[in-house]
């Protein structure tokens, strides 16, 4: 074997076994977000300000925005349109900082929404 093959193999497995533990560090760091809470009959959540908050699941047009964080919301659908994320079909029913009732996606949402009721 040449000395030039060995060290590239070397090269190579130190490559993979550096990888490797890259990966296992940045798994053993991520956490999983905190979870909504709850507060009498609505849930509060860690959000996005300024997120759009839409007419409906499967509606473009924007009701209002909320620049209110932490901020509450009612229940949850999965099934609406797609927007990725953990939960891509899932919006959250809330009002509007200007008082309108409507959706907010999930992505725009940064605690865990598993606990909320479904509506």
């Amino acid at each position: 074997m040449s000395t030039t093959f060995r060290k590239a193999l070397a090269l190579g497995a130190a490559t993979v076994t550096a990888g490797a533990a890259l990966t296992l560090t940045s798994a053993a760091n991520a956490q999983a977000a905190a979870p909504c809470w709850r507060d009498g009959s609505v849930w509060y959540c860690n959000n996005a300000t300024g997120a759009n908050v839409y007419a409906g699941a499967n509606s473009n047009r924007v009701v209002g925005r909320m620049y209110s964080n932490p901020s509450f919301f009612v229940c949850k659908f999965d099934g609406g349109q797609n927007h990725g994320g953990p939960h891509p079909t899932r919006w959250v029913h809330t009002q509007a900082d200007n008082g309108q009732w409507g959706w907010m996606s999930d992505n725009d949402i940064s605690s865990e929404t598993n606990p909320l009721p479904s509506c």
